[in-house]
């Protein structure tokens, strides 16, 4: 399922939309992260991702935080998937591991890309261990329930995935909502459009924003798919 960068669009549109439709229970979850886009999530530039800046990285935590935060709004088990990267040095790695560690999570530096199947065993155990639990996906749950207003399941998601202060929605956009929420399509979720590159609307706003403001500019009912998609 393609479904967008980022666990705050592709797991939430995966979770709350196709296992929503398709009945499926997810028995546990991967998120994949680089020490690259950490650092740069911790302010530093594109042109130096390439050296040792522990600081940086440490700063970008912020984001893979609100990231595992989300994540388990969700019921489910999470392990963390450290890509490797040859830029990345052995103190940067470990780096994760630990604050991962600490969080009560898994990380496994995984080099796939360069060892094959090798290089990914440790990841392969822990999500073998997560979904061989008797209770694995018990606790699975949606953000929102089906009866739930289609302008309040944009504001959880805005709100509780985006960590968003405030909801504005364009008048004409307002409209249509109530419309398909009269007209019987309220019971539709949502499909959110955003910048993949941060949790707000700008993708200039890097780790974990909060209080930011999220404008719906456009509305579209897509009823065959089954789903109605907020433009930001």
């Amino acid at each position: 399922t393609e479904a967008g960068f980022g666990a705050d669009l592709g797991a939430e549109k995966f979770f709350d939309i196709k296992c929503r439709t398709g009945g499926l229970t997810p028995s546990a979850v991967v998120l994949v992260a680089t020490v690259r886009a950490l650092k740069m999530h911790g302010g530093l530039e594109r042109k130096d991702l390439a050296r040792e800046d522990l600081g940086a990285l440490k700063r970008g935590f912020a984001n893979l935080d609100r990231h595992l935060a989300n994540l388990k709004r969700f019921g489910l088990g999470v392990v963390v998937a450290v890509n490797h990267f040859a830029s990345d040095t052995a103190a940067e790695l470990a780096s994760i591991v630990d604050h991962c560690r600490a969080h009560g999570v898994e990380a496994h530096v995984c080099r796939h890309w360069a060892e094959g199947g090798a290089g990914a065993e440790g990841l392969a155990a822990a999500v073998a261990a997560i979904v061989d639990r008797p209770d694995a996906g018990a606790r699975f749950r949606t953000l929102y329930a089906d009866a739930v207003p289609l302008t309040d399941k944009i504001r959880a998601i805005a709100q509780d995935i985006y960590g968003a202060g405030s909801v504005e929605i364009a008048p004409r956009a307002k409209d249509l909502l109530a419309e398909w929420q009269a007209g019987g399509h309220g019971d539709l979720p949502v499909c959110m459009a955003k910048t993949q590159y941060s949790f707000s609307t700008d993708p200039g706003k890097l780790g974990a924003p909060e209080g930011h403001r999220v404008a719906v500019r456009e509305v579209r009912l897509s009823a065959g798919a089954g789903f109605v998609v907020a433009i930001c």
